[in-house]
């Protein structure tokens, strides 16, 4: 039976999803701390943004937003940053656009990503980047800490940017290689 949007949107629940969500989480907290390089303060160049495309072409949009929202809350603790809710939704927000996948076709589980549905990953993960740093963090930061929007907007960019590089640079080819993976071990051949 062919899976309905709300399905892709919101994954498949059972205890496999909330164990990745969970490892999902932890290692976003850990890569985005001991796995990055400061661009800018308080924002980094980092391969944390590796775990959204994982987590959501393997489990779902709401899955990979829940372990980006949960993973950065980790990594300001681990930081001792204190919480910074304000950056976790943004992150929660881009974690639902970058595993927006099978939405447009991208079925990594099936075997399936191809050249069309990189280029869609690109335009989409770009696009939900700017949503999630450029609009939802300032607007958050302003209403929950009264933020100078100055600054915000700068590490936004910096974010933003950042994010992207990695999401296109990085993601494209590791889902280009879970769908080969995924196609290899169930037989199937490639459209």
């Amino acid at each position: 039976m062919e899976k309905n949007w709300i399905t892709y949107l919101f994954g498949k629940w059972n205890t496999q999803t909330v164990v990745a969500i969970a490892i999902g989480a932890a290692l976003f907290g850990v890569l985005m701390i001991y796995g990055s390089i400061t661009v800018f303060t308080n924002t980094r160049l980092t391969t944390a943004m590796i775990v959204p495309v994982v987590v959501g072409a393997l489990y779902g949009a709401l899955p990979a937003a829940i372990a980006l929202f949960f993973g950065n809350m980790f990594a300001d603790l681990l930081a001792g940053w204190g919480f910074w809710i304000d950056w976790s939704i943004g992150n929660f927000f881009l974690g639902l656009f970058v595993g927006l996948l099978p939405l447009y076709g991208a079925r990594v589980k099936d075997g399936i990503f191809k050249p069309l549905h990189a280029v869609i990953f690109g335009v989409i993960a770009v696009v939900g980047n700017a949503l999630a740093f450029g609009v939802l963090t300032p607007i958050f930061t302003v209403l929950l800490y009264g933020g100078e929007l100055t600054i915000t907007f700068m590490q936004a960019f910096a974010a933003f940017a950042s994010n992207s590089i990695v999401l296109i640079a990085a993601g494209i080819p590791v889902l280009f290689a879970l769908a080969a993976s995924y196609r290899r071990s169930s037989g199937l051949r490639k459209e």
